[in-house]
């Protein structure tokens, strides 16, 4: 693993453990962003997409770090296509609240 520069610099004054967002690339060669909690999970098409969108997870979490792998990095969430057979988990909403796309 290796350090991007200043992103790879996690505050020591912290007293839990800082979270990692992991950048690189899967054996087919999409980029892939990952947090080390398990938590979250992007899959980009440039190394640019990958680490915008990690730098603006970074915001969120101000004791973590961004490390660069260069190793290929599995992903934990299927990127398959849905089968016909699946079902999309619905959105949570309120129950009366109105559906888009129907009248009010």
């Amino acid at each position: 693993m290796r350090n991007i520069g200043m992103f790879a610099a996690c505050e020591a004054h912290i007293e839990t453990e800082p979270e990692t967002i992991f950048v690189g690339q899967d054996r087919a060669g999409h980029w892939l962003v990952q947090a080390s909690g398990g938590w979250m999970e992007g899959r980009f098409i440039s190394l640019a997409a990958a680490m915008r969108f990690a730098r603006s997870e970074r915001g969120t979490l101000p004791a973590s770090c961004i490390r660069l792998k260069d190793t290929p990095m599995e992903a934990s969430v299927s990127f398959a296509p849905v089968q016909p057979w699946e079902r999309a988990v619905p959105k949570a909403a309120k129950p009366d609240a109105p559906r888009v796309g129907s009248p009010a």
